[in-house]
């Protein structure tokens, strides 16, 4: 790799694309997939579109996981070894990707999808349990379609370092596209969802053997590097005859 023209660059942490890494095979094991929803009524709309989700999921080959909002706690409204709180924590490290589903409320996503996304911490033993880990946005509406819900978790997934697919769902009033049944009924918002859903597919078995590799950055291995440079430095300053 040529970084003569390349002054402010360390070479010995620039690295070239390693394509063999990105065309590894696909692992046989189940992609692993957290579904949150944010909403604590009896018959939540979110809820539902993310049990919709979920069937979608594990009919592609998934293994999921759905996370039940009922009794955690507000952010800082308790210490992190609260039990809700460390079920949520130990789901986030668990999975290879997640599906964020919100209603919209007064314009924005509620508190309760909120809290849970500000209970996942951005650094656990020095490690980003989100980052690298793809993400699918949907979200339920009372009235007409609106996307502030999803624009608000696209921004917060991208934050996270989570790999945010392009495709997303709105279902504008949600309270009639679901059956007595609680099932969603035939229309182009469930057929949303599916492509949403295989999309998460494709691209959660595309990075969840190749995650270490595409969030290995040089920015962080240059502050690696100069953190041994460091402790080398200390040793020798430390022992001058070694």
């Amino acid at each position: 790799m040529n970084s003569n023209d390349l002054p402010n660059v360390r070479p010995e942490c620039l690295q070239p694309i390693d394509q063999d890494k990105l065309q590894a095979e696909i692992s046989a094991t189940k992609p692993r997939i957290l579904l949150l929803y944010g909403s604590l009524r009896a018959r939540s709309f979110s809820r539902l579109a993310a049990e919709e989700a979920r069937r979608l999921l594990d009919a592609f080959g998934a293994e999921t996981r759905m996370f039940n909002p009922a009794g955690l706690p507000l952010p800082d409204g308790a210490d992190q070894s609260h039990p809700k709180v460390q079920e949520l924590r130990e789901l986030a490290q668990w999975c290879d990707g997640m599906v964020w589903s919100s209603p919209e409320r007064h314009g924005a996503m509620t508190s309760v999808m909120k809290a849970q996304i500000d209970w996942l911490p951005l650094s656990m033993g020095g490690v980003r349990p989100t980052q690298g880990k793809t993400l699918a946005l949907m979200q339920v509406c009372g009235g007409s379609q609106s996307f502030n819900a999803v624009n608000q978790m696209r921004v917060l997934g991208r934050w996270m370092r989570m790999v945010t697919i392009p495709n997303q769902s709105s279902v504008p009033k949600a309270w009639l596209e679901f059956d007595d049944n609680d099932r969603m009924k035939p229309s182009s918002f469930y057929d949303r969802i599916v492509d949403v859903m295989e999309e998460l597919m494709k691209f959660t078995l595309l990075l969840k053997d190749k995650k270490d590799y595409f969030v290995d950055r040089y920015s962080e291995r240059k502050e690696t590097e100069e953190e041994f440079r460091k402790r080398i430095d200390q040793r020798a300053l430390q022992n001058p005859e070694s």
